[in-house]
């Protein structure tokens, strides 16, 4: 986790992983600002990708109080889970963890508990 990047499996395609993802989201009232579809993205323009997509949420109540105390974290915020195909076909749902946020940012250690429980939601979108 030297990067700061966490990698779960998932037994799932990647829109199943990502449809699983937002509807745990909706379930605990965070928010889903976008969802890209980058091999889609591609095949538009003639372009072969294994399938890549990048969910992006949050909660404004949660992140806030994060980018106000340490403005920078807005380039990390809102949080993104990418859901990707690797090339033995295995599916892999990755994210930055909230430590690695924390320490990239500097933001205060009290402050973590703001995004401290998304990994628990990721690693239950891929049971």
């Amino acid at each position: 986790m030297a990067s700061g990047m966490i990698d779960v499996s998932s037994r799932y395609s990647v829109p199943e992983t990502l449809a699983r993802l937002q509807a745990i989201l909706k379930e605990k009232g965070i928010m889903v600002f976008a969802l890209i579809d980058h091999s889609g993205e591609a095949e538009k323009v003639g372009l072969k990708m294994r399938p890549t997509q990048l969910l992006i949420f949050g909660s404004p109540k949660g992140g806030t109080p994060l980018m106000v105390a340490a403005p920078r974290l807005a380039i990390d915020l809102p949080l993104k889970a990418l859901a990707w195909q690797d090339e033995q076909g295995q599916v892999w749902l990755s994210y930055n963890s909230p430590e690695y946020l924390q320490q990239r940012h500097g933001f205060p250690a009290d402050l973590l508990k703001n995004i401290a429980g998304i990994p628990a939601l990721l690693n239950k979108a891929v049971e």
